[in-house]
């Protein structure tokens, strides 16, 4: 099934290779310091990939399959997304773009789901993280198009996708690794909690410490990026838009918009997950519920 997949992605990406690009795009970024590249250039980067991959053969290490299907998955995918997105970019229609942001969202959805060691039981496992992220993420890329960038028209494709990938892209790390905590934390120091509730704390106070460790641990990506960017590394948005010519203040002035939107919506997101998983774990009578997780 996954050789069969790949057949197909490597059929369309090279549909996208052979297609020709209208003029106006050949011609965009001639200027500015935009260095194009042509398939001759991105095949020379590849060599110290294929050096990896032949010295892995050599050596017998038994990866260099894995290496060379990654490869050929990574080129296959990226041409093609390349071919929908100057398909996209190229329409500017409100509807083409909601339903490309639709397929995002519900990739992002699934993955927070897949990532989950213990989710809730039954359907309440769509309402913690994935119905949080998706929510809080909407949220702040409408505001980001609409207060912030204020392009025309407001769902331009070409500031909303990226946007919103990166958004949801943090985001479902941030609400995974939270409800992971969450739910080890009612599994693991159940007495604790319980004993809390014995002695008359409520169901929200028992609970608020560890509550307060899983947000640690939900924000502590966002937070280690924000502390090393510009110091130890250049962040992707920022090293872009370098690279295709814009002024460095101007592309520090884009990455600190990025970086306060995905760590607004990580932190929102995130507490938004765990308050209604703690909800959803205890009750009115202020008892704690760990049978409402789904069996190990």
């Amino acid at each position: 099934m996954g050789k069969r997949w790949g057949i197909w992605l490597s059929a369309l990406a090279l549909l996208a290779w052979l297609t020709p690009a209208p003029m106006a795009w050949a011609a965009e970024g001639a200027g500015g310091g935009y260095i194009r590249l042509g398939y001759a250039d991105v095949a020379l980067s590849a060599l110290l990939f294929v050096l990896a991959t032949g010295l892995s053969l050599l050596l017998r290490l038994g990866v260099w399959r894995s290496l060379a299907w990654v490869a050929v998955r990574m080129v296959a995918q990226l041409l093609l997304v390349g071919l929908v997105l100057r398909f996209i970019f190229t329409a500017t229609n409100g509807w083409i773009t909601l339903a490309a942001a639709g397929v995002m969202a519900t990739m992002a959805m699934r993955e927070v789901m897949n990532r989950q060691e213990r989710p809730l039981a039954g359907a309440w496992r769509w309402l913690p993280g994935p119905a949080s992220m998706l929510l809080i993420g909407t949220l702040a890329v409408v505001y980001a198009q609409m207060v912030v960038l204020r392009p025309e028209p407001w769902f331009a494709p070409r500031q909303l996708l990226p946007i919103f990938g990166m958004v949801l892209g943090n985001s479902m790390n941030g609400v995974s690794l939270g409800l992971n905590a969450i739910s080890r934390a009612v599994v693991r120091e159940r007495a604790a909690i319980e004993a809390r509730l014995l002695l008359g704390f409520t169901r929200w106070r028992a609970i608020r410490p560890f509550a307060a460790e899983a947000l640690r641990t939900a924000l502590t990506p966002i937070m280690n990026a924000m502390a090393a960017t510009g110091v130890i590394s250049l962040p992707g948005m920022m090293t872009g838009q370098i690279l295709a010519g814009v002024a460095p203040v101007e592309a520090v002035k884009y990455q600190l918009m990025i970086m306060f939107l995905i760590a607004g919506v990580v932190g929102l997101a995130a507490m938004g997950a765990m308050g209604a998983m703690l909800w959803r774990l205890t009750d009115e009578r202020h008892r704690l519920r760990p049978d409402r997780l789904a069996a190990a």
